[in-house]
């Protein structure tokens, strides 16, 4: 595995020093929805920081609260408290028009779903973030992109006309193109088959290794969080614990002992 990351210790607050070294960071994240009895608690408190250039994947059993810190880290969703800051960057607490913006620019968003217009050619798909931002990427990045991820020649295809690999693929490309600062990804391999998984997961680690991307990944499966530097572990909404260059089988074992 490649990188470290630093993270703040389970539970507690992430320090001025690290906010201000990290590329993305997450200091006493609470989110509540609902309301007297009915309020269900999905972050209780959780405090993380990642380093520039380094790949954690976040995991825990259902419920835990994993895909909701990955939205909130992502400004998809804002923490009911605590504090969410791209590098030196508060974005917790933006206007929605501002924080739609730096979303553009300089984070990119992964979805199991792939999230593809299904409408448009691939090619469409990839410039899509950039056209709505106001920053279409050229045609040259679009087919940079599309060729990085193996999909050179497809540009005038469209998504039906793609096996789900390739949509993801297309998705993965479209995060890239506008080469962003952090990479976010839900579940990324989870409507794959396990090759096609693979191959996946390797364009995260190039896009760590080689371009220096911090990469935040929500996965399930022991296999894909061995390519992550480390693992973050939730359950009921808190920061538990965490692997430091994980084995499959590592991870496995520490999930089994948690229900997971």
């Amino acid at each position: 595995m490649n990188g470290k990351t630093t993270a703040a210790a389970p539970g507690g607050p992430a320090t001025q020093d690290a906010v201000s070294t990290t590329a993305l960071s997450g200091d006493g994240l609470h989110r509540e929805y609902g309301r007297g009895t009915a309020v269900v608690r999905a972050l209780r408190g959780v405090s993380v920081a990642f380093a520039p250039g380094t790949f954690t994947a976040v995991m825990g059993p259902s419920g835990s609260g994993k895909t909701t810190l990955l939205h909130c880290l992502a400004g998809m969703d804002r923490p009911t408290r605590g504090t969410v800051r791209w590098g030196g960057t508060e974005v917790s607490g933006l206007p929605e028009r501002r924080l739609a913006e730096l979303r553009r620019t300089r984070m990119g968003f992964v979805f199991q779903a792939f999230n593809l217009m299904p409408a448009m050619t691939v090619a469409q798909n990839v410039e899509l973030p950039g056209r709505l931002a106001g920053q279409p990427p050229g045609r040259a990045r679009v087919r940079e992109a599309l060729a990085r991820v193996g999909l050179a020649g497809r540009e005038r295809h469209r998504p039906g006309q793609l096996s789900g690999g390739q949509q993801q693929r297309v998705a993965i490309a479209r995060a890239l193109v506008a080469r962003p600062e952090v990479l976010f990804a839900d579940e990324p391999t989870g409507a794959l088959d396990r090759a096609t998984g693979h191959d996946i997961l390797g364009l995260l680690r190039e896009g760590v290794d080689v371009d220096g991307q911090t990469c935040v990944m929500v996965t399930h499966d022991p296999v894909a969080a061995g390519y992550a530097d480390r693992v973050l572990l939730l359950a009921d909404g808190l920061l538990v614990d965490e692997l430091v260059s994980p084995t499959a089988d590592q991870v496995g074992a520490r999930l089994s002992r948690m229900g997971g």
